[in-house]
Protein backbone atom coordinates (compact mmCIF):
# COMPACT_ATOMS: atom_id res chain seq x y z
CA UNK A 1 0.00 0.00 0.00
CA UNK A 2 0.96 3.48 -1.16
CA UNK A 3 -0.85 5.44 1.53
CA UNK A 4 -3.36 5.02 4.60
CA UNK A 5 -6.18 7.06 5.05
CA UNK A 6 -7.23 8.18 8.98
CA UNK A 7 -10.26 4.95 8.69
CA UNK A 8 -7.81 2.21 7.90
CA UNK A 9 -5.33 3.48 10.61
CA UNK A 10 -8.34 2.93 13.13
CA UNK A 11 -9.52 0.49 11.96
CA UNK A 12 -6.18 -1.56 11.95
CA UNK A 13 -5.50 -0.43 15.70
CA UNK A 14 -8.79 -2.48 16.53
CA UNK A 15 -8.23 -4.95 14.58
CA UNK A 16 -4.83 -5.73 16.26
CA UNK A 17 -6.56 -4.68 19.58
CA UNK A 18 -8.58 -7.01 19.37
CA UNK A 19 -6.40 -9.97 17.71
CA UNK A 20 -3.93 -9.52 20.50
CA UNK A 21 -6.66 -9.69 22.95
CA UNK A 22 -8.06 -13.50 21.63
CA UNK A 23 -4.63 -14.63 21.00
CA UNK A 24 -3.31 -14.15 24.83
CA UNK A 25 -6.63 -15.71 26.11
CA UNK A 26 -6.70 -18.49 23.88
CA UNK A 27 -5.92 -18.23 20.09
CA UNK A 28 -7.05 -17.81 16.17
CA UNK A 29 -7.28 -14.06 16.25
CA UNK A 30 -5.04 -13.96 13.50
CA UNK A 31 -8.02 -14.84 11.19
CA UNK A 32 -9.39 -11.32 11.95
CA UNK A 33 -6.03 -9.68 10.98
CA UNK A 34 -5.50 -11.56 8.37
CA UNK A 35 -8.88 -10.49 7.03
CA UNK A 36 -8.15 -6.81 7.69
CA UNK A 37 -4.81 -6.85 5.84
CA UNK A 38 -6.04 -8.92 2.46
CA UNK A 39 -9.20 -6.34 2.32
CA UNK A 40 -7.00 -3.49 2.71
CA UNK A 41 -5.52 -4.85 -0.58
CA UNK A 42 -2.04 -6.71 0.28
CA UNK A 43 -1.86 -10.13 -0.96
CA UNK A 44 -2.09 -13.21 0.67
CA UNK A 45 1.32 -13.74 1.56
CA UNK A 46 2.69 -10.15 2.74
CA UNK A 47 -0.65 -10.42 4.78
CA UNK A 48 1.28 -13.57 6.44
CA UNK A 49 4.58 -12.08 6.86
CA UNK A 50 3.23 -8.67 7.83
CA UNK A 51 0.91 -9.88 10.23
CA UNK A 52 4.37 -11.50 12.45
CA UNK A 53 4.95 -7.80 13.61
CA UNK A 54 2.13 -7.70 15.19
CA UNK A 55 1.87 -10.62 16.71
CA UNK A 56 5.55 -10.35 18.14
CA UNK A 57 4.79 -7.02 19.64
CA UNK A 58 1.44 -8.16 21.36
CA UNK A 59 3.50 -11.53 22.86
CA UNK A 60 6.25 -8.85 23.79
CA UNK A 61 3.68 -7.15 25.76
CA UNK A 62 1.76 -10.11 27.11
CA UNK A 63 5.01 -12.04 28.31
CA UNK A 64 6.05 -8.65 30.05
CA UNK A 65 2.75 -8.69 32.24
CA UNK A 66 2.65 -12.67 32.95
CA UNK A 67 5.97 -12.09 34.02
CA UNK A 68 5.70 -9.31 36.28
CA UNK A 69 2.09 -10.93 37.73
CA UNK A 70 4.14 -14.39 38.40
CA UNK A 71 2.59 -16.80 36.57
CA UNK A 72 5.28 -17.28 33.92
CA UNK A 73 7.64 -20.53 33.80
CA UNK A 74 10.65 -19.69 32.44
CA UNK A 75 13.11 -22.15 32.28
CA UNK A 76 10.35 -24.54 31.14
CA UNK A 77 9.13 -22.07 27.97
CA UNK A 78 12.59 -21.70 27.12
CA UNK A 79 13.23 -25.27 26.67
CA UNK A 80 9.96 -25.78 24.87
CA UNK A 81 10.78 -22.99 22.34
CA UNK A 82 13.98 -24.75 21.00
CA UNK A 83 12.30 -27.19 18.91
CA UNK A 84 9.77 -24.62 18.02
CA UNK A 85 12.17 -22.08 16.62
CA UNK A 86 13.14 -24.37 14.08
CA UNK A 87 9.80 -25.79 13.00
CA UNK A 88 9.01 -22.36 12.54
CA UNK A 89 11.92 -21.47 10.38
CA UNK A 90 11.06 -24.49 8.05
CA UNK A 91 7.26 -23.89 8.11
CA UNK A 92 7.68 -19.80 7.79
CA UNK A 93 9.66 -21.25 3.95
CA UNK A 94 6.76 -23.66 3.55
CA UNK A 95 4.37 -21.02 3.52
CA UNK A 96 5.60 -19.59 0.04
CA UNK A 97 2.99 -22.00 -2.45
CA UNK A 98 0.88 -24.31 -0.40
CA UNK A 99 -2.53 -24.84 -0.64
CA UNK A 100 -3.76 -22.92 2.66
CA UNK A 101 -7.31 -24.29 2.51
CA UNK A 102 -6.72 -27.84 2.88
CA UNK A 103 -4.70 -27.10 6.01
CA UNK A 104 -7.63 -24.86 7.66
CA UNK A 105 -10.33 -27.12 7.12
CA UNK A 106 -7.69 -30.19 8.93
CA UNK A 107 -7.14 -27.45 11.99
CA UNK A 108 -10.68 -26.73 12.11
CA UNK A 109 -11.77 -30.36 12.55
CA UNK A 110 -9.36 -30.47 15.14
CA UNK A 111 -10.03 -27.60 17.20
CA UNK A 112 -13.97 -28.62 17.63
CA UNK A 113 -12.37 -31.82 18.89
CA UNK A 114 -10.61 -29.60 21.34
CA UNK A 115 -13.30 -28.20 22.25
CA UNK A 116 -14.87 -31.69 23.24
CA UNK A 117 -12.41 -32.53 25.41
CA UNK A 118 -11.96 -29.24 27.35
CA UNK A 119 -16.15 -29.83 27.88
CA UNK A 120 -16.12 -33.70 28.54
CA UNK A 121 -13.39 -33.84 31.24
CA UNK A 122 -12.81 -29.65 32.16
CA UNK A 123 -10.32 -30.92 35.25
CA UNK A 124 -7.82 -31.40 32.72
CA UNK A 125 -7.77 -27.92 31.57
CA UNK A 126 -7.96 -26.21 34.86
CA UNK A 127 -5.96 -28.25 36.91
CA UNK A 128 -2.53 -28.37 37.69
CA UNK A 129 -0.77 -32.15 37.06
CA UNK A 130 2.79 -30.96 39.54
CA UNK A 131 4.32 -34.54 38.60
CA UNK A 132 4.36 -33.28 35.08
CA UNK A 133 5.47 -29.58 35.90
CA UNK A 134 8.50 -31.16 37.06
CA UNK A 135 9.48 -33.42 34.80
CA UNK A 136 12.34 -32.94 32.14
CA UNK A 137 11.35 -31.90 28.84
CA UNK A 138 10.96 -35.28 27.47
CA UNK A 139 11.79 -36.45 23.78
CA UNK A 140 7.55 -36.34 22.65
CA UNK A 141 7.65 -32.84 24.20
CA UNK A 142 10.71 -31.65 21.97
CA UNK A 143 8.91 -33.63 18.85
CA UNK A 144 5.52 -31.95 19.46
CA UNK A 145 6.58 -28.38 19.92
CA UNK A 146 8.69 -28.58 16.81
CA UNK A 147 5.35 -29.65 14.77
CA UNK A 148 3.72 -27.19 16.47
CA UNK A 149 6.84 -24.21 15.41
CA UNK A 150 6.29 -25.90 11.83
CA UNK A 151 2.09 -25.01 12.08
CA UNK A 152 3.07 -21.46 13.31
CA UNK A 153 5.59 -20.32 11.38
CA UNK A 154 3.53 -21.91 8.45
CA UNK A 155 0.42 -19.42 8.94
CA UNK A 156 0.38 -18.21 12.73
CA UNK A 157 -3.98 -18.45 12.82
CA UNK A 158 -4.66 -21.13 15.68
CA UNK A 159 -1.20 -22.10 16.99
CA UNK A 160 -2.10 -21.06 20.48
CA UNK A 161 -4.07 -24.29 20.38
CA UNK A 162 -1.91 -26.55 19.78
CA UNK A 163 -0.08 -24.71 22.25
CA UNK A 164 -2.10 -24.74 24.88
CA UNK A 165 -3.30 -28.42 23.80
CA UNK A 166 0.64 -29.30 24.20
CA UNK A 167 1.34 -27.26 27.34
CA UNK A 168 -2.00 -28.46 29.42
CA UNK A 169 -1.93 -32.09 28.27
CA UNK A 170 2.06 -32.71 27.74
CA UNK A 171 2.81 -30.79 30.24
CA UNK A 172 0.71 -30.64 33.15
CA UNK A 173 0.31 -26.59 33.00
CA UNK A 174 -3.37 -25.21 34.03
CA UNK A 175 -4.77 -22.89 31.25
CA UNK A 176 -3.48 -19.45 33.50
CA UNK A 177 -0.16 -20.56 33.20
CA UNK A 178 -0.05 -22.48 30.19
CA UNK A 179 -1.29 -19.66 28.51
CA UNK A 180 1.85 -17.42 30.30
CA UNK A 181 3.94 -19.74 28.51
CA UNK A 182 2.26 -20.31 25.26
CA UNK A 183 2.89 -16.93 24.21
CA UNK A 184 6.58 -16.76 25.25
CA UNK A 185 7.35 -19.85 23.36
CA UNK A 186 5.22 -17.89 20.36
CA UNK A 187 7.62 -14.49 21.31
CA UNK A 188 10.45 -16.27 21.16
CA UNK A 189 10.04 -18.25 17.43
CA UNK A 190 8.11 -15.45 16.30
CA UNK A 191 11.61 -13.43 14.97
CA UNK A 192 12.81 -16.25 13.34
CA UNK A 193 9.99 -17.19 11.11
CA UNK A 194 9.79 -12.72 10.37
CA UNK A 195 12.63 -13.00 9.09
CA UNK A 196 12.50 -15.53 6.53
CA UNK A 197 9.20 -13.57 5.46
CA UNK A 198 11.13 -10.21 5.43
CA UNK A 199 14.29 -11.74 3.62
CA UNK A 200 11.72 -13.11 0.59
CA UNK A 201 10.35 -9.60 0.69
CA UNK A 202 6.83 -10.31 1.94
CA UNK A 203 6.07 -8.01 4.98
CA UNK A 204 5.03 -4.66 4.93
CA UNK A 205 6.23 -2.88 7.99
CA UNK A 206 4.25 0.38 8.23
CA UNK A 207 0.64 -1.70 8.02
CA UNK A 208 2.26 -4.36 10.82
CA UNK A 209 3.86 -1.50 13.39
CA UNK A 210 0.07 -0.07 13.08
CA UNK A 211 -1.73 -2.96 13.27
CA UNK A 212 1.10 -4.04 16.24
CA UNK A 213 -0.22 -1.07 18.42
CA UNK A 214 -3.40 -2.48 18.82
CA UNK A 215 -1.93 -6.27 19.49
CA UNK A 216 -0.05 -4.57 22.23
CA UNK A 217 -3.26 -2.70 23.95
CA UNK A 218 -5.14 -6.47 23.13
CA UNK A 219 -2.54 -8.23 24.98
CA UNK A 220 -1.74 -6.44 27.92
CA UNK A 221 -5.70 -6.81 28.92
CA UNK A 222 -5.97 -10.44 28.21
CA UNK A 223 -2.93 -11.02 29.97
CA UNK A 224 -4.40 -9.28 33.14
CA UNK A 225 -7.90 -10.91 32.72
CA UNK A 226 -6.22 -14.27 32.15
CA UNK A 227 -4.74 -14.00 35.85
CA UNK A 228 -7.58 -11.97 37.30
CA UNK A 229 -10.20 -14.21 36.14
CA UNK A 230 -8.42 -17.61 36.30
CA UNK A 231 -8.39 -20.65 34.50
CA UNK A 232 -12.54 -21.73 34.23
CA UNK A 233 -12.73 -17.96 32.40
CA UNK A 234 -9.93 -18.44 30.09
CA UNK A 235 -11.60 -22.32 29.13
CA UNK A 236 -14.94 -20.67 28.31
CA UNK A 237 -13.08 -17.76 26.00
CA UNK A 238 -11.31 -20.53 24.23
CA UNK A 239 -14.41 -22.82 23.38
CA UNK A 240 -16.23 -19.18 22.35
CA UNK A 241 -13.06 -18.45 19.52
CA UNK A 242 -13.06 -22.12 18.28
CA UNK A 243 -16.26 -22.27 17.87
CA UNK A 244 -16.53 -19.43 15.96
CA UNK A 245 -13.04 -19.84 13.86
CA UNK A 246 -14.52 -23.03 13.26
CA UNK A 247 -17.84 -21.02 11.73
CA UNK A 248 -15.74 -19.13 9.58
CA UNK A 249 -13.62 -21.66 7.97
CA UNK A 250 -16.28 -23.82 7.32
CA UNK A 251 -18.46 -20.91 5.44
CA UNK A 252 -20.96 -20.42 8.21
CA UNK A 253 -20.19 -17.54 9.24
CA UNK A 254 -18.22 -14.96 6.93
CA UNK A 255 -15.44 -12.52 9.04
CA UNK A 256 -14.66 -11.24 5.60
CA UNK A 257 -18.12 -9.81 4.47
CA UNK A 258 -18.89 -8.27 8.13
CA UNK A 259 -15.86 -6.24 7.66
CA UNK A 260 -16.02 -5.25 3.61
CA UNK A 261 -19.23 -2.32 4.53
CA UNK A 262 -16.79 -1.28 7.55
CA UNK A 263 -13.74 -0.88 4.81
CA UNK A 264 -15.66 0.79 2.27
Amino acid sequence: MDSMTLTEVIILVIAGTMVGFINTLAGGGSIISLSVLMLLGLPANIANGTNRIGILMQNFAAVGSFSQQKVLDWKKGRWLAIPAVLGSVIGAWIAVDINEKAIEYSIAVIMLLMVVFILWKPERWITEKKELINRKVSWMQIVIFFLIGVYGGFIQMGVGYFLLAGLVLSAGYELVKANALKVLVNFIFTPFALIVFILNGQVDYAIGLILGIGNVMGGLLGSRLAVKKGANFVKWVIVVVILLTSAQIFGLIDIKGLLVPVLE
